[in-house]
């Protein structure tokens, strides 16, 4: 509330009034007595003139304590004052610019028709607002938002304008869209802007022009980041990045993965052979990163348009096909994609189809659900959803086949994120009817990078009604691994302070960085089963049990062991301490409805299952 600042009409009245007839008043007396209200209006004026003063220095301090400039201009549009913002934006103290046409902070990007338009809103509506471009004081140029109001008092006009400097939120945007085209790290094209460049390269292709693609993957990039950092390893791809964008030389060179890089060239009748020696050559001479000399294996894919397709999508399929290719033919070599290389490319091709139709449809995928069993009495507390396919003309399609297949057609986010939801689906279902098993559900790379995955689950959570401990969370090594997760660390530390658990798959399998361990929040390390198939008879996989279980008791981890198949494995298992186990000893995958008809209504921490 601004002070009261009005007059005490009746007093100043009475002051007046008595201020007059004090000449006439017959007597000293009478006299004092009449300028007692004359006193008292004074005090009253002067009370309103001290308040008026601090309203006006209220509103100046408000003026000059504001982020937004202020300019305020007479009808001739000349300045009349501004704020302290004004002069820590453009750049000019007050006395440089009252008196002055604001004219002088034009940066000469606005023609007269931008100025006229302003203007004429300003004259007909009294008010214009939008993005200005002016100069500072030093010469730079920068945008502002600006809002200016017409005011017109006593027959005069007055301009008042509030601007607010945006060259940040600009350089946001301008980010954003960078980082949408280019790859944060090296700078190149990314997956999408490398598709556009595709498309157009394509399309401008001349009669006798081909064009050659090349899809360059690093081997074990991981190994070589384990040894040196993640910044070493950064390190090493912008180098890497450099070295083939000078290769480029007039064509597109790009990063569309964590160690995959493709370079494209038009060319007239070059030699397609000696385009990916040169490329070899050149791309694997030693680099060295901090103080190392590191030499890089290379598998590299590659093919022609058209003569191996015209479509970019066909184009970039074939790529990948080759790429695969010489993988499977040992690594660090060459492939130009063939039909006869992947002799079932199209039928890899329809069943990506039929894969994304079954995505659409109702029926072909469905949820299995296997046991997890305490280790020593067999009880159940906990199930993994497995994902099953039911394709309408070829039966059972193994998850080793249609996974991969998800993974190379760009259906991996989609089919994670079907099956976390059909898993909290059924946990809403099982919840309802009764039955606690907590649901371990596996989660892909693609979802922590692409899918929003933390705001997503706590949506489907809150829409079925399912409370986090319910839900567990099972991610690979290579999915803790990958850099393109961001902070895992905190990822998973968020997902766990909401009542998440948090396994590692498969561990033994991949990459293992027990530095990485360490650090993560982690609950339960999952054995692979390729440790526990050989047991209790295979010294060496006896000992890498033996040791995985002691590292997990030393960091207060529970360990589960997949695969066992045998009363032998079992009792190996648990007289080594191994607290739970899965696997078709106890039971098989199956669906939702077939284990809750095993549970027969019993409490799930209360039943011991039979075996399978």
């Amino acid at each position: 509330m601004w002070p009261n600042a009005s007059f005490n009409r009746p007093l100043i009245w009475g002051g007046v009034i008595a201020l007059c007839l004090m000449p006439w008043l017959p007597g000293l007396e009478l006299r004092l007595c009449a300028l007692i209200p004359v006193i008292l209006a004074g005090a009253d004026i002067l009370r309103l003139m001290r308040r008026l003063h601090l309203r006006r220095e209220l509103l100046e301090a408000a003026v000059h304590l504001s982020s937004d400039g202020l300019l305020i201009s007479d009808s001739q549009n000349k300045v009349l004052a501004v704020n302290a913002a004004f002069s820590r934006i453009t750049g000019y103290a007050p006395e440089e610019i009252i008196g002055r046409n604001p004219s002088l902070l034009s940066s000469g990007r606005h023609d007269e028709d931008f100025y006229r338009r302003y203007w004429q809103a300003l004259a007909v509506h009294g008010y214009w607002e939008g993005e200005v471009w002016n100069r500072r004081k030093q010469g730079d140029e920068y945008p502002e938002w600006l809002r200016a109001r017409r005011m017109e008092r006593a027959g005069e006009v007055f301009h008042i304008a509030l601007f607010s400097d945006i060259s940040r939120h600009k350089a946001r945007e301008e980010d954003l869209q960078r980082i949408g085209l280019e790859d944060t790290l090296t700078g190149l094209p990314n997956r999408r802007r490398l598709s556009d460049l595709m498309v157009s390269r394509l399309g401008s292709l001349r009669a006798g022009e081909a064009l050659d693609l090349a899809l360059i993957d690093i081997d074990a990039l991981k190994s070589i980041n384990d040894s040196l950092g993640t910044e070493g390893g950064d390190r090493l791809l912008k180098l890497f990045a450099r070295r083939l964008t000078e290769l480029a030389r007039g064509g597109v060179a790009g990063r569309i993965g964590g160690d995959e890089f493709v370079i494209l060239r038009t060319t007239a009748g070059g030699d397609h052979g000696e385009w990916i020696e040169e490329l070899r050559s050149t791309l694997t001479q030693p680099l060295e990163v901090d103080d190392q000399i590191l030499h890089l294996a290379l598998s590299i894919g590659s093919c022609r348009a058209p003569e191996d397709g015209r479509d970019p999508e066909v184009v970039m399929q074939r790529l990948e096909s080759a790429l695969y290719a010489a993988k499977r033919h040992g690594r660090n070599i060459d492939m130009r994609f063939q039909p006869a290389l992947d002799s079932g490319a199209d039928l890899q091709l329809g069943l990506a189809n039929d894969l994304r139709a079954a995505l659409e449809s109702h029926g072909q995928l469905q949820l299995h659900y296997q046991c997890q069993h305490q280790a020593s009495t067999g009880k159940v507390s906990s199930v993994e959803a497995l994902l099953r396919w039911q394709h309408p003309l070829r039966g059972p399609v193994s998850p080793a086949d249609f996974v991969p297949l998800a993974e190379r057609h760009g259906l991996m986010l989609r089919l994670g994120n079907w099956v976390l939801r059909e898993a909290v689906q059924q946990q809403a279902n099982w919840r309802r009817a009764g039955h606690r098993l907590c649901i371990w559900v596996n989660v892909s790379a693609l979802q922590l990078i692409q899918g929003n995955f933390e705001a997503s689950l706590a949506a489907l959570l809150l829409e079925y009604d399912v409370p986090a401990d319910s839900i567990g969370l099972e991610l690979t090594e290579s999915v803790l691994l990958d850099e393109r997760a961001g902070d895992i660390s905190r990822r998973l530390a968020t997902l766990r302070s909401r009542g998440h658990q948090i396994a590692v798959d498969d561990f033994g399998t991949g990459y293992s960085s027990l530095s990485y361990l360490k650090d993560l929040p982690v609950d339960k390390l999952k054995l692979d089963r390729a440790f526990i198939r050989s047991l209790p008879g295979e010294r060496s996989d006896a000992a890498i049990t033996m040791a995985v279980l002691a590292m997990a008791k030393g960091l207060g981890m529970e360990m589960i062991a997949e695969g066992v198949e045998t009363a032998e494995q079992r009792e190996y298992l648990v007289s080594h301490g191994c607290g739970w186990i899965q696997g078709f000893y106890f039971s098989r995958p199956a669906p939702a409805a077939d284990v809750i008809e095993r549970l027969n209504g019993y409490e799930s921490g209360q039943l011991s299952m039979a075996m399978a």
